[in-house]
């Protein structure tokens, strides 16, 4: 049996346009709509990179006052706890000071010039324990029978509009039991 011989023909699809050169590229028009659009977005990109930069080092600045303080008000709790006599306030030109009675003498705090400042002894220097500080206060707080300090302290913010105020409380009772 013979088998017939098929024969194509192809067919040639081409678009139907009025002008052939529009096939060979894009028009000057489209070229600059599209170079504008990417440099909008290019602009839109770079001002988010820069914003989101800024806070990333906002954050980690306010972490490192944030670990400082933490790490200051466990120092204050650990000579509270370790008084060897009932601590005692006073009013000084520097500011209020509160004095904790230790066996080698006395750890003293103030808060003033924005800082907190601690000092061993009477007669040693007065040395920066915190800086950019909002407020500071250091209280007795009586309870049934046991006498427990409270320091509560608030960083001060870098920006006039900040929505956080980091406010720390701190709370100790001496061994002793005042």
């Amino acid at each position: 049996m013979k088998i017939p011989a098929v024969t194509f023909f192809a067919t040639q699809n081409r678009p139907k346009t009025r002008h052939p050169r529009a096939l060979l590229g894009i028009m000057l028009v489209e070229c600059l709509v599209y170079i504008s659009l990417f440099f909008i977005i290019l602009g839109v990109a770079f001002k988010l990179f820069y914003s989101c930069w800024a806070n990333a080092k906002g954050v980690r600045r306010h972490t490192d006052e944030i670990v400082a303080t933490l790490k200051t008000g466990e120092r204050w709790r650990q000579d509270v706890r370790t008084a060897t006599a009932p601590l005692r306030t006073e009013d000084s030109a520097e500011g209020n000071v509160i004095c904790i009675p230790h066996a080698g003498g006395e750890i003293d705090y103030r808060f003033s010039e924005d800082a907190i400042w601690r000092r061993n002894g009477r007669e040693s220097e007065w040395t920066q324990v915190l800086s950019k500080i909002k407020s500071s206060r250091m209280t007795a707080d009586q309870r049934q029978r046991v006498t427990a300090w409270r320091w509560d302290v608030e960083l001060a913010s870098r920006r006039a509009g900040a929505r956080m105020h980091p406010l720390f409380s701190f709370e100790a009772v001496p061994q002793n039991n005042q």
